[in-house]
């Protein structure tokens, strides 16, 4: 996992605020997006929602995508995955 140092220097793909949306939003908000990201391109996902810290990498995990780690800020957390497949 990188530290939020490697992960301030990452340039998304893509970025997606679900920052407004309980859970599942974020997991489900990441699901869409990440198919429209090329093979190994990083998405940044933008949550309030605590529980997307656990949901996020797990999914990715299952999913063959590797979670990156997160970037935690005031308020809310941003999520870095890469896409696997």
């Amino acid at each position: 996992m990188a530290t939020p140092e490697e992960l301030n220097q990452l340039t998304p793909e893509k970025k997606v605020d679900a920052r407004g949306t309980p859970c599942p939003g974020p997991l489900l908000e990441v699901k869409r997006a990440i198919t429209s990201l090329s093979i190994g391109g990083v998405m940044e996902l933008l949550s309030a929602d605590e529980s997307t810290n656990k949901d996020v990498p797990r999914w990715a995990k299952k999913m063959g995508h590797e979670y990156l780690g997160v970037v935690e800020e005031a308020g809310y957390w941003r999520i870095f995955v890469k896409r696997g497949k």
